[in-house]
């Protein structure tokens, strides 16, 4: 007999956690569900250990798309954790939330629901700021005494220093606050880690329930489907290394697998376009047209420039440096190993200076790519500056590969292929090129790498971003929510599958349109939201009942 659970929350990344702790915290009895790894690993736990594991491992699941033709049928790899806390897991930490109008948008578009939920700025803050444990800011926006721990580097490399003066001397604001007042400027990002230890999302919430008898975590647990009975989820298919079980849910089943696997589910659940789902022999539950559909992600492409002497953190990693780091760390509790690796960005709109910034960019201090682009260039001493569209128009797609739940989706995130994104990529890769000319990062650099500087037009840029764009590793909206009578929306405010009871999606699949900036925050503010969503309405049907 399956045994029973007030809520079971299908996967156990960013938002999965934070629903499941939340839920666990207001007395509720919940199964989590996680088809990863655990948490518990010494490179995972250490803030720069994951550059070691990105371009290969079991804690990274690696979604290949399909040909893209507009970037001359390249096929690109998207990653996404496979561990608990997900892509908190193994991230590079930043913590950003978006700006206000990222939200008030989305309340616009969710205006006339019926359920009368905002979702505005003033809607959002709440969660975010309950959640953060800031080292440095106290205020409005700021709270230190979350469980989410939320600090400045622990570690400045010199080429994040030149990187952040050198764009202040290009015009650009310094900003102390990414999540303050004003996004733009140029500064030093905060990062979700503390004295040289990652704060996951399974860290901060789920490690302090762990003996917790109300919480049962199950890792290497593959959802299967979910049971639909009477247009009310009932139950959770899942398999794990014993072979396949059922366990019951007696309110809410929660989704949370991210925007790559979410629709997935779903669809294998009978939930989706009925005729891709009768194509695939999945009996139809509900004919769910949006699922899969709005896929987004904030497209990325690298500038890389070799250095003239020995700078930044190419090949600290190996032999006698890291052997140094590592002793340093463990006796002082110092030193590079408390860095992400990445410590220093600007938000910035090239095209029109004085509107919200169109273009986040990253300074790393050596030169990378991601391992489906090592091939073009070897990491050496050098710097690589991404740019990043914040608000990406181009729309993708995720579908079913087959009925078989061990088949990774089809997925098609058409990166670029809006002109508008183009546009605006191209507009940020001269930006700052600029940074690579001028100042004191430029007076260290010995080459320009990528793009060929022999050529700058239009088309010899664009030529370059169709062959280097990459994932921000931030896909979202495949499951998105929506106002009453969008019959795309699969989701209505409360984040609730339009349709079916008792089934919700709480994880960046929800999301109508990107926020500007990393997602893990906003992920996790998405699972909170969720729960006490749920917890609402629990508490009033007690007092009815009462």
């Amino acid at each position: 007999m399956a045994e029973e659970y007030d809520h079971i929350v299908v996967g156990g990344g960013a938002s999965g956690c934070v629903v499941a702790a939340r839920l666990v915290e207001a007395g509720r009895k919940v199964l989590l569900l996680e088809a990863g790894h655990s948490h518990h690993h010494p490179l995972l736990d250490m803030p720069p250990g994951i550059f070691k594991m990105i371009n290969g491992s079991k804690f990274m699941r690696y979604h290949a798309t399909t040909p893209q033709e507009h970037l001359d049928g390249r096929v690109h790899e998207i990653s996404q954790g496979n561990v608990l806390g997900g892509g908190t897991s193994v991230n590079a930490q930043v913590y950003m939330r978006g700006r206000p109008s990222d939200y008030d948008s989305w309340d616009e578009l969710l205006r006339g629901n019926n359920a009368g939920v905002r979702w505005n700025w003033e809607s959002v803050l709440p969660h975010f700021r309950g959640m953060e444990g800031n080292n440095r800011f106290l205020d409005e926006r700021h709270n230190d005494s979350g469980p989410l721990l939320v600090s400045d580097p622990g570690h400045i490399d010199d080429v994040s220093r030149w990187f952040v003066q050198t764009v202040q001397g290009l015009g650009v604001p310094f900003n102390p606050d990414f999540n303050g007042p004003r996004q733009t400027g140029v500064g030093f990002y905060q990062f979700m880690n503390r004295r040289g230890k990652r704060s996951s999302a399974a860290y901060a919430f789920i490690e302090p329930l762990m003996n917790n008898p109300l919480l049962t975590v199950k890792l290497n647990a593959a959802v299967q489907r979910i049971l639909i009975e009477n247009e009310r989820a009932t139950s959770v298919i899942f398999s794990d290394k014993s072979g396949s079980h059922a366990a019951r849910s007696a309110a809410d089943v929660v989704v949370c697998s991210g925007a790559l696997v979410t629709p997935k589910v779903l669809m294998l659940s009978g939930i989706g376009p009925a005729d891709e789902l009768r194509q695939h022999g999945v009996d139809v539950v509900l004919d769910a047209p949006g699922v899969g559909q709005n896929l987004m992600d904030h497209p990325e492409v690298p500038i890389l420039a070799h250095f003239d002497g020995p700078y930044g953190y190419f090949g600290h990693t190996d032999g006698w440096r890291m052997i140094m780091h590592g002793l340093q760390f463990k006796v002082f509790g110092t030193g590079v190993i408390t860095s992400a690796g990445v410590e220093a960005g600007a938000f910035v709109n090239p095209l029109d200076p004085e509107a919200e910034p169109s273009i986040q960019a990253f300074c790393v201090p050596f030169v990378y790519l991601d391992r489906d682009l090592l091939k073009l260039i070897a990491p050496t001493h050098g710097v690589t500056i991404t740019t990043v569209v914040t608000k990406p128009k181009s729309r993708g797609f995720v579908k079913l590969r087959s009925s078989d739940p061990a088949d990774m989706p089809i997925v098609s995130p058409h990166l670029l292929k809006h002109p508008d994104d183009m546009a605006s990529m191209i507009a940020g890769q001269r930006f700052f090129l600029r940074a690579f000319q001028e100042g004191p990062l430029g007076r260290r650099v010995d080459k320009i790498l990528r793009p060929d500087t022999a050529d700058l037009s239009d088309a010899a840029l664009a030529t370059h971003c169709k062959r280097m764009v990459k994932t921000n590793y931030h896909p979202a909206g495949t499951c998105r929510m929506g106002a009453d009578g969008d019959p795309l929306a699969v989701l209505d405010a409360e984040m609730k599958v339009r349709g079916i009871d008792n089934l919700r999606v709480a994880d960046m699949s929800a999301c109508p349109t990107i926020n500007a900036g990393n997602t893990a925050a906003p992920a996790m503010m998405l699972g909170d939201r969720c729960a006490s969503f749920i917890r609402r309405e629990a508490n009033g049907a007690e007092n009815k009942a009462g």
